[in-house]
């Protein structure tokens, strides 16, 4: 069953204007740009894209103008300007933009977020954070990414971080402060306690963001989920119930979309065949590794990779 989370925004959509002429300033190509603030991407795309699929790293994501989908497992988010999206782990998902013209394209703009950082700063505000469980009113409580209204402080925050793009000596000395209160803000919003619940190390989130990333560094080897819910003092079945609940899908469907992702990742930018990249990734049937990778990626991997290097607006959005 699909699940939609579609958060109307609470601002007006001018105030978003600044923001959206600031992303398309730096946004000078279509697609992901790098900027020259560590962990802040901006993107463009004139015209909306074809579904493709993408592993998010812990983000906080901002769109400015135009509106997407993102397809979690079986949850659906649909977020559009003024809204906010916050990824508190890694996830492999899907996504296309829905809403984009070249007077008008979708922009967005994407800031890494980093679990010690986060720490920290929840370590220093200490008392003056609300309690967790008086914030854990919605029913998806546990996802591991969701959608909220935009408020004005981490609208303004954004905006002046992305400012300071303009000047390398302002980037490099503001930078940092204008990041820690964008992400300060982060934490007293809405979704600020998704945030804390995924930093607290005794929290059964932070623990799944443990075996996350044993799954994303030794999604070669064969899944063990007893080893696994050992490292993190969970029972088998409490590591797969709570799992299910921050990915949207079983330990071995998030393995397998990881497997996939490598897979595309080596054959279109080592250029090794389908069969030697579908070995590298932990696949000992290479049939097999092309009928998932056709029912994920909608074509066979050959024709798949052919079409990446001559179709950059496949490339993943933000």
């Amino acid at each position: 069953m699909t699940n939609v989370c579609s958060q109307p925004p609470s601002l007006d959509l001018p105030m978003c204007r600044q923001l959206a002429d600031l992303v398309g300033e730096h946004a000078v190509n279509e697609g992901i740009n790098e900027t020259r603030i560590p962990g802040l991407e901006v993107y463009r795309t004139d015209q909306p894209t074809s579904f493709n699929s993408a592993v998010y790293e812990p983000a906080l994501c901002v769109i400015a103008q135009g509106s997407k989908t993102v397809q979690l497992g079986d949850k659906e988010i649909l977020y559009g300007p003024l809204t906010y999206m916050i990824s508190a782990v890694e996830l492999p998902v899907g996504g296309c933009v829905i809403d984009a013209t070249p007077s008008a394209p979708y922009l967005a703009v994407k800031l890494s977020l980093n679990q010690q950082e986060i720490a920290e700063l929840v370590l220093e505000l200490g008392d003056e954070l609300p309690p967790l469980d008086q914030q854990r009113d919605c029913p998806a409580a546990s996802c591991g990414l969701c959608v909220a209204p935009l408020d004005t402080g981490i609208l303004q925050a954004m905006t002046r971080l992305v400012a300071l793009l303009s000047s390398p000596t302002d980037s490099r000395i503001l930078a940092p402060l204008v990041r820690r209160e964008i992400i300060y803000r982060a934490l007293l919003g809405e979704m600020g306690w998704r945030l804390r619940d995924f930093a607290a190390t005794d929290t059964q989130a932070h623990r799944i963001s443990k075996v996350i990333a044993v799954l994303k560094d030794r999604f070669a080897e064969p899944l063990r989920v007893r080893e696994l819910a050992e490292d993190v003092n969970m029972s088998e079945s409490t590591l797969f119930h709570t799992f299910k609940q921050v990915t949207r899908m079983s330990p071995v469907q998030f393995q397998k979309k990881l497997r996939l992702h490598e897979a595309r990742r080596l054959m279109l930018t080592e250029g090794l065949e389908a069969a030697t990249a579908s070995y590298r990734v932990g696949y000992e049937s290479p049939s097999h590794f092309s009928r998932e990778y056709r029912r994920m990626f909608g074509a066979p991997p050959r024709a798949d990779v052919t079409k990446l290097r001559g179709d950059q607006p496949m490339v993943a959005t933000l």
